[in-house]
């Protein structure tokens, strides 16, 4: 799943944005049965594999959207800044034509969920999601990006934890199609 901020807002260029993530994660770990397969927390996105232990996904997904979304306006109106007039602006443009929403929405409506059918296509998901860092030149290796679960796959530690997937599917009969964590 992909979690976009309207706009493409550059939000998580300040800790406490992306820190209220990495605890929201966390907590829907504990309370709410996430189980987390991978992510990373861009500038203006988060990519997500995850499933839910118990209940509806969907159920909490919501309720992540919705708890991310009232934390991170408020830090954006109380805390240090520069941008936060403009962003809010844009935040309330985008609420006035929706009728779903009150004053301000943070994220952009849909999640782009796509069913992982096999483990292949989980690796595939996987690899992309932790290669956004170092394709937007952030870090050369996905490892290195803090907000990223690349370094759990690749040295078991990371500031979120994850469901780390063992199996890695290797189709040597088709060129390139060999997934490098090396490259993470």
């Amino acid at each position: 799943m992909t979690f976009s901020v309207v706009n493409w807002v550059d939000v998580f260029l300040r800790k406490i944005c992306l820190d209220i993530i990495r605890e929201s994660l966390k907590f829907c770990q504990k309370q709410k049965g996430l189980i987390l397969r991978g992510y990373v927390i861009m500038s203006n996105h988060v990519h997500v594999i995850f499933q839910a232990e118990k209940g509806d996904l969907s159920d909490l997904v919501r309720d992540f959207k919705v708890f991310t979304a009232k934390e991170i306006l408020k830090a954006i109106q109380n805390g240090p800044e520069s941008r936060s007039d403009w962003m809010l602006k844009r935040f309330e443009f985008k609420a006035r034509s929706n009728q779903r929403n009150s004053n301000f929405q943070f994220w952009e409506f849909g999640n782009h969920p796509e069913e992982i059918f096999s483990e292949k296509f989980f690796w595939t998901k996987l690899k992309y999601i932790h290669m956004n860092s170092a394709r937007s030149g952030l870090v050369s290796k996905a490892s290195d990006y803090v907000y990223s679960s690349a370094s759990n796959y690749v040295r078991n530690e990371g500031i979120v934890d994850v469901a780390v997937s063992s199996v890695l599917i290797i189709d040597f009969t088709k060129p390139g199609s060999i997934i490098e964590i090396n490259e993470w």
